[in-house]
């Protein structure tokens, strides 16, 4: 094989090669923003490295801790597991999209009120889930603490177990669970009974 077929099927192999980036839009707390990159970029970093959207936490960066959870569609997701091209097409939420302007979540509010943080680090994943087991257990999920599972029996009372189980993918080294159960009940009434005021 001469030299200039050994150069056309290195040039060929170039051609035929997969990118290994891609120009990506994500919707992130209701704005599109438009960027390149890396395929092996987390959602994590994309929202931290790449939009400076530093709320969402790195704590493991193997998905066992909670802090850097985000909602996806409405659906809690630890982004240090998620590629951001497969977040593409989907509504992303961070702790920057939850308060309305200056007004806080009543989950933000609850957990402000009743000390539901110590040094913060957690935070953001902790409220985050806590918007989403809000909404699962008011559509009737169970989870693995629920007495009773069949569709007649509706909702099962969110009692402190209850929370607990199901907050149990974000840890919180400062120790603050009581207060964050207390939060995340106080949130809830606050959705059932569409009042705004939370008591401490």
């Amino acid at each position: 094989m001469d030299d200039f077929d050994a150069h056309d099927i290195r040039e060929r192999r170039l051609i035929m090669a997969p990118s290994t980036s891609s120009v990506i839009t994500l919707t992130i707390n209701g704005e599109k923003y438009t960027l390149p990159v890396d395929h092996r970029t987390t959602l994590l970093d994309a929202l931290r490295e790449h939009l400076d959207l530093t709320g969402t936490k790195k704590g493991c960066d193997q998905g066992q801790c909670g802090a850097c959870t985000v909602l996806l569609d409405g659906r809690r997701a630890v982004s240090c597991l998620q590629l951001a091209v497969a977040a593409e097409g989907r509504d992303v939420t961070t702790i920057e999209g939850v308060a309305d302007g200056d007004r806080l979540h009543p989950v933000q509010q609850a957990f402000l009120d009743l000390d539901g943080y110590q040094c913060g680090y957690c935070t953001p994943g902790q409220i985050c889930s806590a918007l989403a087991v809000i909404e699962e257990h008011a559509a009737g999920w169970p989870s693995a603490v629920t007495a009773d599972v069949s569709p007649e029996a509706g909702p099962p009372p969110l009692t402190a177990d209850e929370i607990r189980e199901r907050m149990s993918g974000n840890l919180c080294r400062c120790g603050a669970y009581v207060s964050i159960v207390q939060a995340v009940a106080q949130a809830a009434e606050v959705r059932a009974t569409g009042t705004e005021e939370i008591v401490a």
